[in-house]
């Protein structure tokens, strides 16, 4: 059974679980949960509308705890939306940045096999189901069990399953639903109404397949509900299960910790010594491909296609690995031949295929780059594990160190004409200090005839100054010699005007 494929499971934190997934060895996705989170996708709320806003033919809705959802009228199937108004829905994005979770009155309850929909009328069978044949008898099968009023999608590991099992499934779904419903007529607005599986439990109802021959728990307490979950949704040849009992974290011992933090970096090296540049926007993600250190065995073309091919390969990879959604624009190498760009195109469609968000590549354009589009179905990592710089405000760069410097001068020359002092004290960011001290302190000293000291404030912002006192020489001295003393901060100051 399986292809090397590993589930590994890091519950020993009681504030965070975390789940890995990890394909020959490397880390293929990452999975998180905090046991604070709300608001997380495929939650049900019996929530009351706050306002409606028919310019943006939208609605925000109250779910509890202060907390307001965000509704596109579009999303309100068969429901009157008015304020005050209670009404079931189902978070279907998470609260991200400034934006509140979006919702949707159109539930769905997912299973290992099928997807109940109440409301809908149709079968669905997912796309990644190719053969005919077997779609059609999925399709029979599940008309036959469809209950009146909702509607059933098929999802791809019911591939070659037997009707008792779909039967189960959707047993499962109904008595789920009829439970919301029933919370949902006795429960007072807002509140939650259904909180969706645990992470452990999600990730083996939707990854677990025949290619996963390993689970590694670092929780003993956690196998029995493992071997249970695995009953349910196995039903063939289980893995194997596997306790990790190291004095190392599970996640360090198995390099995942490094790996996640190479996930994070903008530069990702590929094996042969070539490398990929991976900018995440608002709007889009651009990834640029480059030959680096590879200069290969043969010729320009072939190596250009050798470096193209493998990033392709790696692209998919990254693109889990970082749970990156939206629109992806890839700037491959230049490759004259189109039968090149064929071959390229055609790598990258089937590296693809193994990932689960529905993902889709476009030509080449006129341009010479990639377009591609990948579902966004959850929160990606570099939002999830980072924030914005405090020094760079998020733009991810600061002033240069002689442009502060020059905004210091600035400052000062206003002062030094208002006031007239024997000296002043400025105190800076370290490095800022020592830039200054290095490159301007005695001109400025000289072209301002005053002292000047300078202290290290360690937690100042990188731009950050102050004036710290001024006064006669003596009386600076003093403040120097008190900040350095009590709070440790070094003075740097100028040798050459006279004390």
């Amino acid at each position: 059974m399986g292809s090397d494929v590993k589930i590994v499971a890091n519950l020993m934190d009681p504030e965070e679980c975390r789940v890995a997934i990890l394909e020959e060895g490397r880390l293929a996705e990452l999975f998180s949960e905090k046991m604070w989170e709300r608001q997380a996708p495929g939650e049900i709320y019996k929530a009351r509308v706050d306002s409606v806003l028919p310019g943006m033919h939208s609605a925000f809705v109250n779910l509890g705890d202060g907390r307001n959802g965000f509704l596109y009228l579009a999303d309100a199937r068969n429901v009157t939306v008015e304020p005050n108004r209670e009404i079931l829905v189902q978070v279907i994005k998470s609260a991200r940045k400034s934006k509140g979770a979006r919702v949707t009155t159109r539930l769905s309850l997912p299973g290992r096999y099928l997807v109940l929909v109440p409301g809908g009328k149709e079968v669905g069978i997912s796309r990644r189901i190719l053969q005919e044949e077997e779609r059609k008898r999925l399709r029979r099968i599940v008309r036959s069990l469809r209950p009146e009023g909702c509607g059933v999608i098929v999802r791809t590991v019911a591939e070659g399953m037997d009707a008792w099992i779909i039967e189960k499934d959707l047993k499962e779904l109904l008595e789920l639903y009829e439970r919301i419903q029933h919370d949902g007529e006795v429960q007072k607005a807002p509140c939650l109404l259904y909180r969706n599986l645990g992470l452990l439990e999600r990730v083996l109802r939707d990854e677990l397949n025949e290619r996963v021959d390993e689970i590694v728990l670092d929780a003993p307490e956690e196998e029995p509900h493992v071997r249970a979950m695995l009953s349910r949704f196995c039903q063939g040849e289980k893995p194997e299960i596997n306790l990790y009992r190291g004095k190392v974290p599970l996640f360090d011992a198995l390099g995942i910790e490094r790996e996640i933090a190479g996930a994070l970096e903008r530069k990702q090296w590929l094996p042969s010594g070539a490398y990929l540049i991976i900018d995440q926007t608002e709007a889009l993600t651009v990834i640029d491909v480059n030959t680096g250190k590879f200069v290969g065995t043969s010729n320009l073309r072939e190596t250009i296609l050798e470096t193209n091919l493998e990033a392709a390969r790696e692209i998919p990879r990254q693109l889990r690995l970082r749970a990156i959604g939206g629109i992806v624009v890839v700037d491959f190498i230049d490759m004259e031949v189109p039968g090149d760009r064929d071959i390229l195109l055609a790598e990258l469609e089937t590296c693809l295929k193994r990932d689960r968000s529905s993902a889709r590549v476009f030509a080449v354009t006129r341009l010479g780059l990639v377009e591609m589009t990948r579902k966004r179905s959850r929160q990606d990592l570099k939002t999830a594990l980072t924030r914005g710089c405090p020094f760079c405000k998020g733009n991810g760069w600061v002033l240069k160190e002689e442009e502060v410097a020059f905004s210091i001068k600035r400052f000062l020359r206003k002062v030094v004409q208002s006031s007239g002092a024997e000296a002043y004290l400025v105190e800076a960011h370290p490095e800022i200090c020592r830039h200054m001290a290095e490159n301007y302190l005695p001109s400025w000293e000289e072209e301002f005839e005053a002292r000047l000291f300078l202290v290290e404030v360690p937690e100042f912002a990188w731009d950050k100054f102050r004036m710290g006192g001024q006064g006669s020489l003596g009386q600076v001295r003093h403040i120097c010699s008190l900040l350095g003393q009590k709070e440790m901060r070094p003075v740097v100051h100028s040798t050459t005007a006279s004390s």
